[in-house]
C-alpha cells in the first residue's frame, strides 16, 4: 500500500505486465494477453480505410468525393472557383492537378478540359456554362428581362420593318442604298468593297401614306459571312440583290441560307437591268433552283427589276418591301419600355471616343439613359442619325449612332437601358471578367509567323490577337481566319480581339500568351511599338482582308518557313592522294571551274556517279598556307573531314544552300 512500483501486469502494460494484449499472462482489466488476434485491425487502419472509401486520392492528395452531382462553372473558371463550389481546399486541387500533369495556380483560369478531368477524378459532373446562359443568369440577378416586350397588347404599336440588303460582291447593294438615300457612300470604301455595316432609315409613300423602312447594308465579300448572318438575325425582311448580267453567285446562295436560317421573308432585287447582257428571266430561273420561287411562277417571293445606277423602279422595290411586311409580318413593339436592341457596328473615333451604331428593337432610347452593351457601358451623351443630325430619342426599329460609351462594344452585342450607371458598370465589369477569364484559359505558347514551323511542332497551335478599326471588321476577320482548313495537326486560336490601336496591354497579353498581333487598319502606339520590339512580339499590319487571310493561311500551311536552293560553287579534280597521320587523307586537286571554299558543302563523284554526299571541305591549303578559297585554274590541297575513300581522277563538287527569296 506504499508508493512502490505498480504490480506486475499493471495498467501501464510495462514488462512483466500484459497491458492490452501485449506480452504477459494477463492484460489490463483482466483481458487475455499475448499477440493480437489474426485479422483484427487497429483503429488507425480502420480510419484509413474509411477515409479511402470516402475520398478519392490523386498522387497521395486526398480530394473531396462527389456523388455525381453537377457543378456549374463559367468558361475560364479557376481551381478556386471550383473549390468554392464543393467546399474544398484550393491548394489540394492544385496539388492534384500537378500529379495529373497540369501546372496551374489556384487563381489561374483553366480550360474546360482540365476542369472536366479533375471533376471525373472527384466524381463530379462539370458543366461549363455557355456565355449566353451565363449572361442570362447575370441579367436575372439584376431582375432584367431581355428580349421581351413589357406590357400588354394594347402597348404594342406598329413599327417600321428592318430590312437587310444582302447579295454577292459587286452586285450593287451599296449603290442601291445610295440611290435610295440620295447619298454616295460607296466612294469612301477601300477598293470599292463595303467593309463596314451601315444602317439607314428612309421614308416612302404607300397608297398616300408615308411609311418608314430601316435598311442595314452588309458587306458582300465572303469574308463577312458572320456580319451578314448577324444582319439576317436582327432583321425582318431580307432583300437579296442579284445582278441581271451575272446571275446567282456563291454569296447569293449564302445570303439565301442566312435568310432561311433567320426565318425571314425574302424580296429579290434584280439589279443592273440596264446593262447589255442583262437577263432577269435567267435570274428568276436560277433563284427558283434554290427554292426562291417568284410570284409569277406560282411562288410567294416578290421579284423587282431595278437599276440602282439609273434609279429605275426604286419605288417599286420599296413598295414590294412594305407589301411583304404587311402580308407576312406583324411588326409591333412597345415604345414606352426601357430600350433594348443590338449594336450593329462600333468604332473608336479620335474626337468623339467610342461610337456605336445601335438598332433599337423595343422601347425608346433617350439621351441621358444609362446603357450597357456587351462589356461596354456608359450614359448616352449624344445620338446622331444617318444624316449626321442630333436626335433626342430613338423609337423601335430606329438606327442611331450613340456617343457616351466608356469603351467600344462588340458588333452584334445586345444593348439595354438600365436604371442607373452603377448597375450598368456592374454588368459590364462581370461580363469583362468572364471574357478575360475565357481568354486567359485559351492562351498558350507564343509564336511568330516565321518561327511557326518549329513552334507548331511544340504547341500545335497559333494564337492570334486581332485589333481593328471597328468591331464588325474584327469579327469578320476572326470568322474567316477560323475557317482556314489546315487539318487536325494545327489549331488556330483567336485569344484576344478589340477595336482601336494596338496598346501596351495588347503587347503584354501577346507576350504572356505567345501570340501574334494582327492590326487591321490600325497601328501600334509609340510605347506599344517599342515594347513589341523589346519583347520580340510579332505585329502584322493589314489594310485588305484578303492579304491577312492569305498570309496566315500560308503560315499555317508551312509556306512561310525558309525555302533553300542549292547553288554550285565549283568543281575540283583530284590529281594526287596523300595520307597524313595528323589530318587524314589529303587530296591534291586542280580547280576546274568556279571557286572552292573552306567549310562549304561537298559531294564526291567517281566516273560521274555520286559516291558520297553531305561532305564538307574542312581544310583548304595553297602550298603551306591555309586559305579560305581557291579560284579556277589554281592547285590546292583539301580534306573532306574524316572521309578517306579518295582516288585520283575523282571530282569534288562544292556547293552551298541559299535561301530562296519569296515572291
Amino acid at each position: 500500500g506504499g508508493t512502490g512500483a505498480p504490480p506486475a501486469g499493471g495498467f501501464r502494460g510495462r514488462p512483466g505486465g500484459g497491458g492490452r494484449g501485449r506480452g504477459g499472462a494477463a492484460g489490463a482489466f483482466g483481458r487475455p494477453g499475448g499477440p493480437a488476434r489474426r485479422g483484427r485491425k487497429s483503429k488507425r487502419q480502420k480510419r484509413q480505410e474509411f477515409d479511402n472509401m470516402q475520398a478519392p486520392s490523386v498522387g497521395g492528395v486526398r480530394l473531396p468525393r462527389g456523388n455525381g452531382e453537377v457543378v456549374r462553372l463559367p468558361r475560364g473558371a479557376s481551381l478556386t472557383d471550383f473549390a468554392e463550389k464543393i467546399d474544398a481546399n484550393p491548394a489540394s486541387l492544385v496539388q492534384a492537378m500537378f500529379h495529373l500533369g497540369e501546372m496551374v495556380t489556384a487563381t489561374q483560369s483553366v480550360s474546360d478540359e482540365v476542369l472536366e478531368l479533375l471533376g471525373q477524378e472527384m466524381n463530379y459532373q462539370i458543366q461549363v456554362v455557355s456565355p449566353e446562359e451565363e449572361d442570362r443568369e447575370l441579367l436575372d440577378s439584376f431582375d432584367i428581362t431581355f428580349g421581351e416586350d413589357a406590357g400588354g397588347d394594347e402597348d404594342l404599336l406598329p413599327r417600321p420593318p428592318v430590312v437587310t440588303v444582302m447579295g454577292h460582291v459587286d452586285h450593287g447593294k451599296t449603290r442601291l442604298l445610295d440611290t435610295i438615300r440620295k447619298t454616295n457612300v460607296h466612294e469612301g470604301e477601300a477598293g470599292g468593297i463595303t467593309q463596314h455595316i451601315g444602317a439607314y432609315q428612309v421614308a416612302t409613300n404607300l397608297e398616300g401614306e408615308e411609311r418608314l423602312i430601316t435598311f442595314i447594308d452588309t458587306p458582300g465579300h465572303e469574308a463577312f459571312t458572320a456580319m451578314r448572318a448577324r444582319g439576317a438575325t436582327s432583321t425582318d425582311i431580307a432583300v437579296i440583290v442579284v445582278a441581271a448580267d451575272d446571275g446567282v453567285m456563291p454569296q447569293t446562295a449564302e445570303a439565301i441560307d442566312h435568310a432561311r436560317a433567320a426565318d425571314v421573308p425574302i424580296v429579290v432585287a434584280v439589279n443592273k437591268i440596264d446593262k447589255p447582257g442583262a437577263n432577269p428571266a435567267k435570274v428568276r430561273q436560277q433563284m427558283s433552283d434554290y427554292g426562291v420561287v417568284p410570284e409569277e411562277y406560282g411562288g410567294d417571293t416578290m421579284f423587282v427589276d431595278i437599276s440602282a445606277r439609273q434609279g429605275i423602279n426604286i419605288e417599286g422595290l420599296l413598295e414590294a418591301i412594305l407589301l411583304t411586311a404587311d402580308a407576312s409580318l406583324d411588326l409591333r413593339a412597345n415604345p414606352s419600355m426601357e430600350a433594348q436592341g443590338v449594336a450593329i457596328e462600333a468604332h473608336l473615333d479620335r474626337g468623339r471616343g467610342p461610337v456605336a451604331t445601335v438598332l433599337v428593337q423595343r422601347g425608346t432610347l433617350r439621351v441621358g439613359d444609362s446603357v450597357v452593351a456587351g462589356d461596354a457601358y456608359g450614359r448616352v451623351r449624344r445620338m446622331i442619325n444617318e444624316f449626321d443630325e442630333d436626335v433626342t430619342e430613338a423609337l423601335p426599329a430606329r438606327p442611331v449612332q450613340v456617343i457616351g460609351f466608356t469603351s467600344v462594344p462588340g458588333a452584334g452585342d445586345t444593348f439595354l437601358v438600365v436604371e442607373e450607371d452603377r448597375v450598368a458598370r456592374q454588368i459590364a465589369d462581370r461580363r469583362r471578367a468572364r471574357l478575360r477569364n475565357a481568354q486567359f484559359a485559351a492562351a498558350r505558347k507564343r509564336v511568330s509567323l516565321e518561327d511557326l514551323d518549329k513552334a507548331l511542332k511544340e504547341t500545335g497551335q497559333l494564337n492570334l490577337i486581332i485589333k481593328g478599326d471597328n468591331s464588325g471588321t474584327v469579327e469578320a476577320l476572326e470568322s474567316s481566319l477560323l475557317k482556314i482548313d489546315v487539318g487536325d495537326e494545327v489549331e488556330l486560336r483567336v485569344i484576344g480581339r478589340g477595336v482601336g490601336g494596338i496598346t501596351e496591354g495588347d503587347i503584354n497579353f501577346a507576350a504572356a500568351s505567345d501570340a501574334v498581333v494582327i492590326g487591321f487598319n490600325v497601328r501600334a502606339t509609340g510605347k506599344a511599338d517599342e515594347l513589341a520590339n523589346r519583347e520580340g512580339i510579332d505585329v502584322r499590319y493589314y489594310t485588305v482582308i484578303y492579304q491577312a487571310l492569305e498570309e496566315i493561311e500560308q503560315a499555317l500551311k508551312g509556306m512561310l518557313k525558309p525555302e533553300y536552293e542549292e547553288v554550285e560553287l565549283g568543281r575540283v579534280e583530284v590529281r594526287e592522294v596523300f595520307k597524313s597521320s595528323k589530318v587524314g587523307t589529303i587530296a591534291g586537286c586542280m580547280v576546274l571551274n568556279g571557286t572552292v571554299r573552306r567549310n562549304s558543302k561537298a559531294r564526291l563523284l567517281r566516273d560521274s556517279v555520286v559516291v558520297a554526299e553531305n561532305l564538307s571541305v574542312n581544310t583548304l591549303r595553297r602550298f603551306k598556307d591555309d586559305v579560305t578559297e581557291v579560284r579556277e585554274g589554281f592547285e590546292c590541297g583539301l580534306t573532306l573531314g574524316s572521309y578517306s575513300d579518295l582516288k585520283v581522277d575523282d571530282v569534288i563538287e562544292t556547293y552551298e544552300m541559299r535561301e530562296k527569296p519569296r515572291g
